[in-house]
């Protein structure tokens, strides 16, 4: 199918783009839309692994289309409607996954809805990783970031275009369903989920596993539900508890959390752990080491930083990332371990090498390094040397309120840090710690 340049009430439509144009992922999330919401229902079969879905989709064209695409991998399309009307669609071999490109009967300007049903199989090949991570329980649980939402269903899959969800998870007896947002009901096999602040993709929290749900109240009444394996509620319940006093502590240095509720997804099917919106994944094994509370604490700051306000690119990961390894570093410093200065001494000693390699934190060459986890953190330890506690403290608080629910750069940061403090030369400071091939002077600290 080749898509064609239209004609609707005078203006031209053409096809939208096949990926936004991300430095690191140009192909990733498709231009020409904007999507409001999306309306998922998902039924899975365990131990099998088979899963039929239904994505409704609310968008509004950002310029006349004849066609757009959305980013999806390893499903089988079964049919897909454009406001209630058949569409011809096509699959595709994309970078990172598949292209589906839908082109209506009509041309679309403005609002519009679209629906695509599909089936597959949770463990079927994809074109790339997978975001499906599965148990001794025969379940899943999705571990979607970066670009791996994709797997589940079809999804204009980059951060950029964040949206609110509801998610009604079909699942038989014996296993629970968990998603982001509350639960809304529950009526016999059928879970109903409602994310009503703005999510992107890369933090969908879909599950089906055999779980307990805990529940419990955090600062100012916050409903607070986690899940964890079922039969070891003694082992985790008291692990789970420890939330609320852990959302006081950053609510201090952050203002209010900012969503309706929080939990954490503690599952033996995932090794890592993730900052899946209003619920955070966790293996199993991050709860044999002492210091398992610093890995709570780095996906529970992830809330402000990361989920409540998103990168508008992932070169802007370090924002993400930064600021979770450094309060985490702010914390097991309070807990009597090692001093964040400490720390970040060795940071400094070890990052003029990755910044030769992996570039700089505020420019990486890829995801996942160590430039913009602790070089990310390093930062913010040098702007906080540089302004002062209270001044930093301010910065970071007012930083997360003004982006709220949306997306944000590097380049807003530093006029958002140069803005608030008004600190001399503060913008010069910050382009080279963020940009620079080599760390600026710190300290008397020198590079190993």
């Amino acid at each position: 199918m080749k898509a064609l340049a239209l004609l609707v009430a005078g203006t031209l439509a053409v096809p939208g783009a096949a990926g936004v144009g991300d430095p690191l992922f140009p192909d990733l999330g498709n231009g020409g839309y904007d999507v409001r919401h999306y309306d998922v229902s998902f039924a899975f079969t365990p131990v099998t692994y088979d899963f039929s879905a239904t994505v409704k989709i609310a968008a509004r064209t950002t310029h006349a289309l004849s066609s757009f695409n959305l980013d999806t991998d390893g499903h089988e399309i079964d049919a897909v409607t454009v406001n209630g009307r058949p569409a011809a669609w096509t699959l595709s071999p994309g970078r990172t996954g598949q292209e589906l490109t839908v082109a209506p009967e009509r041309a679309l300007d403005g609002r519009f809805t679209a629906e695509i049903s599909l089936h597959g199989n949770g463990k079927a090949p994809r074109s790339g990783l997978t975001g499906w991570r599965f148990g001794p329980d025969g379940g899943f649980a999705a571990a979607a970031q970066a670009s791996r939402a994709d797997t589940f269903f079809p999804v204009n899959d980059h951060p950029s275009d964040k949206a609110t969800w509801t998610f009604r998870v079909k699942v038989p007896e014996g296993y629970v369903a968990t998603a982001n947002g509350e639960l809304r009901s529950r009526r016999g096999d059928l879970w109903t989920f409602e994310a009503r602040e703005p999510m992107a993709s890369e933090l969908l929290g879909l599950a089906v596993v055999k779980g307990t749900y805990l529940y419990g109240t955090g600062p100012r009444g916050l409903p607070l539900r986690h899940v964890v394996p079922q039969g070891e509620e003694a082992r985790y319940g008291p692990i789970a508890a420890e939330t609320g006093a852990q959302i006081a502590w950053a609510e201090r240095r952050f203002g209010r959390f900012p969503f309706s509720t929080y939990g954490v997804h503690i599952y033996p099917g995932y090794t890592d752990a993730l900052e899946n919106q209003t619920l955070s994944l966790f293996g199993t094994g991050w709860f044999t080491k002492p210091t398992y509370s610093n890995t709570m604490i780095h996906e529970l700051v992830h809330q402000w930083f990361g989920d409540s306000v998103t990168p508008s690119t992932w070169q802007d990961a370090w924002l993400n990332e930064g600021p979770a390894v450094f309060y985490a570093a702010v914390w097991n410093e309070e807990q009597g371990r090692e001093k964040l200065a400490d720390k970040m001494r060795t940071v400094y000693g070890r990052l003029d090498a990755v910044r030769a390699q992996d570039g700089p934190p505020g420019r990486p060459k890829a995801l996942g390094g160590y430039n913009i986890y602790d070089g990310g953190a390093l930062v913010l330890y040098a702007l906080r040397t540089e302004v002062g506690e209270r001044a930093f403290d301010r910065v970071m608080r007012t930083w997360v309120a003004r982006h709220k629910d949306g997306n944000a750069s590097t380049e807003d940061f530093v006029a958002h840090a140069v803005r608030t403090t008004r600190h001399p030369g503060l913008d010069t400071f910050l382009r080279a710690w963020l940009y620079g091939e080599k760390n600026p002077p710190l300290h008397d600290w020198s590079a190993s």
